[in-house]
């Protein structure tokens, strides 16, 4: 019998789904982009996933739970005092775990209409706010998504996504798209570079028209107006006055829900 075990083994003859080298070639990137969007965008219609409500924010803020086993921990008075300086950061946590069940309660992740669901939350898939939103979800009944993206320091998904709707992306440019093209409103929470990237990116599409208008409200309008002068901007001639009414401000998760609504934001199932 003829032994044609070597053209078996040998590279070239895998299949070209099969064969990871040749998929992680630098001429294949355009294919690679590709296959990011289709998998995400694929899973998001089997689970009828129409539109969402994106979720920014540190991924800094501890949960109820850390916050108090940090406490528990501290056994000095510099080291409990230097936890009680998360308290503003946990008091995010927890108005971002209430506006996600607020938003899956009343948006329409619960009951799709010809098996469409709006306004899902949406989030990076990490820690600290982005976990705290998917898990006001979680507590609700209601499915969330995770876009996750790999890092240098691995950065695991948070455990409140669902998991069918827990993606994770290598190129950021490929995660932003799928943040943007679906979403009905966006609501940021403090945060760092990150949640400031993730912020102006859209405020950009939001100005250049390069996506339909939607509602965006800041949480914590003392924390954003202390970071960032945006009247400094307008006075600059930096940005138009008009730019300032692309977003809101809000205090409460109520009053992020309320801002949202009067924004315009659909909340029945379209037809």
């Amino acid at each position: 019998m003829t032994d044609h075990s070597a053209q078996t083994r040998a590279r070239a003859y895998r299949l070209p789904v099969e064969d990871t080298d040749f998929l992680l070639r630098e001429e294949m990137r355009d294919i690679r982009f590709a296959l990011e969007f289709a998998k995400a965008d694929l899973g998001l219609r089997d689970w009828g996933i129409r539109s969402t409500i994106i979720v920014f924010g540190t991924a800094r803020a501890p949960s109820p739970e850390e916050y108090a086993a940090a406490l528990a921990a501290s056994a000095t008075p510099e080291a409990r005092a230097a936890v009680e300086k998360l308290a503003p950061r946990l008091a995010s946590y927890q108005a971002a775990r209430e506006f996600g069940r607020i938003v899956s309660e009343r948006g329409g992740a619960f009951a799709p209409r010809d098996r469409w669901r709006d306004n899902v939350i949406a989030t990076g898939g990490g820690p600290g706010i982005m976990e705290a939103a998917n898990r006001g979800a979680f507590e609700s009944g209601a499915p969330s998504i995770g876009f996750n993206i790999s890092l240098p320091r691995e950065q695991g998904p948070n455990h409140f996504t669902t998991p069918e709707l827990t993606f994770r992306f290598h190129y950021f440019a490929m995660r932003k798209m799928h943040m943007a093209m679906r979403a009905n409103a966006l609501v940021v929470f403090p945060g760092g570079f990150g949640t400031m990237d993730e912020l102006f990116e859209i405020l950009t599409l939001a100005q250049t028209r390069k996506m339909p208008p939607i509602p965006i409200v800041l949480y914590d309008a003392a924390y954003w107006r202390r970071v960032i002068s945006f009247d400094a901007m307008v006075e600059a001639g930096m940005i138009e006055p008009e730019d300032l009414a692309l977003f809101d401000f809000a205090d409460t998760p109520e009053a992020i829900w309320e801002s949202l609504v009067r924004r315009g934001l659909v909340t029945e199932p379209r037809e």
